[in-house]
């Protein structure tokens, strides 16, 4: 069983990876889709209990922030994976103007991410680190964490 956590501002990727990645393996969290910590907390406790994989697809820009999905899926045993979406501002600013509707954010709502954002490290309780940055094609490439915490 897998506990995977996203990490990153918005409009880096992270959902349309959830979707190219672990659609039919995992069950994606979603706070924007859910609307509520306890409607999130609910699908955790479920997919925790029923051992199902997951995927934290939120922008857990602090480690408080993923602390609260680190420390549960350690304790029930899951592998605990995050990946960290490569949060540069211009790139993610041409992005979110491309989205429609409600799908585009305030770009206030980009730069508070950002300035909120801790670099994770192994020594928060994952069992793995990836970094996923776009090409200029728009295609994923994913690589190892060197971690520099240690």
């Amino acid at each position: 069983m897998q506990a995977v956590i996203f990490i990153g501002v918005q409009a880096t990727g992270k959902s349309t990876f959830y979707k190219e990645r672990f659609f039919t393996t995992h069950v994606r969290i979603n706070l924007d889709m859910l609307k509520s910590r306890q409607r999130e907390q609910m699908i955790l406790e479920a997919c925790l209990k029923s051992r199902q994989s997951f995927v934290i697809d939120n922008t857990n820009p602090t480690i408080e922030d993923r602390k609260r999905y680190v420390i549960p899926a350690n304790a029930a045993k899951f592998e605990v994976i995050g990946y960290y979406f490569e949060s540069k501002i211009p790139a993610s600013l041409q992005r979110n103007k491309e989205r429609l509707g409600k799908q585009r954010i305030p770009e206030a709502g980009i730069w508070s991410t950002y300035s909120k954002l801790q670099i994770p490290a192994l020594n928060e309780g994952f069992d793995k680190l990836y970094c996923v940055k776009l090409d200029p094609q728009g295609l994923f490439v994913v690589e190892e964490w060197v971690d520099d915490s240690d």
